[in-house]
């Protein structure tokens, strides 16, 4: 079985978040990026089939030469191949346009995605790929077995969870339930030195138009300070409630 697990790096969220160009672009400069997490669970789920199944993993992210670094660490966790698509993830319509002029005609039975960045939040990317490469896609996973050429999948609805079964190939956006924090992988020291070695592969970028233009962020206000009202100060409180907060 041949599984493609598409992956994005994302700023660790210890990371201190500023913009620039007149708030217009991210500033990249001293952020940590890390593995989206939504991708890194399908990327364990993934790792759990080629365990059990012999399944071939690849690995594949549209980035810079800095996301490098999120490839090998895909690469020590269990992946067998990376490919890096050589350009600025710019919106989701792009990178899905890059990603499935790669997984077009390469055959594989099962695409796993997150079901969202925890930068943006789009959740686009998938539902694109699978209009693309017209491909069945099930979204917010949070099971997935493949029995007898078959998926079995539990995904998350409004007040519930739906139970499918389909054929192959699928698209499947999953989420943490996939596996669990507890199952992530932490590298060992023969994984990292394959991956030390392991040569990435680099596609240039399909010519293609972005559809969408970033035209400024906003951090969140500051929040106000908290005010302590001794206990005994009930209709103080009251006060503040009715005439400031306006709550009562």
């Amino acid at each position: 079985m041949k599984i493609a697990v598409c992956i994005s790096a994302v700023p660790d969220t210890t990371s201190k978040i500023n913009f620039i160009e007149n708030n217009t672009a991210f500033d990249r400069e001293g952020v940590q990026f890390v593995i989206n997490p939504n991708d890194e669970f399908g990327l364990t789920r993934a790792v759990w089939f080629k365990e059990k199944n012999q399944a071939e993993i690849t690995v594949i992210n549209v980035g810079l030469a800095d996301t490098e670094a999120i490839l090998r660490k895909a690469i020590a966790i269990g992946a067998d191949h990376a490919v890096r698509i050589n350009a600025d993830p710019t919106d989701s319509s792009y990178v899905a346009q890059q990603i499935s002029s790669y997984l077009k005609d390469q055959g594989f039975d099962l695409i796993i995605t997150g079901k969202e960045s925890i930068d943006f939040n789009g959740g686009m990317v998938h539902g694109m790929l699978a209009e693309l490469l017209n491909i069945e896609l099930i979204h917010a996973c949070t099971s997935l077995e493949i029995k007898n050429g078959k998926a079995e999948i539990a995904r998350e609805i409004d007040g519930g969870t739906e139970y499918l079964t389909s054929d192959l190939p699928i698209i499947v956006s999953g989420q943490k339930g996939l596996v669990e924090e507890s199952d992530l992988k932490i590298p060992n020291m023969r994984g990292i030195m394959t991956a030390r070695k392991k040569v990435i592969e680099v596609i240039e970028p399909q010519s293609t138009t972005c559809k969408t233009t970033d035209i400024g962020f906003e951090k969140p206000s500051k929040k106000a300070e908290v005010e302590l009202i001794e206990a005994e100060n009930l209709d103080q409180l009251i006060n503040k409630l009715h005439k400031e907060s306006k709550v009562i």
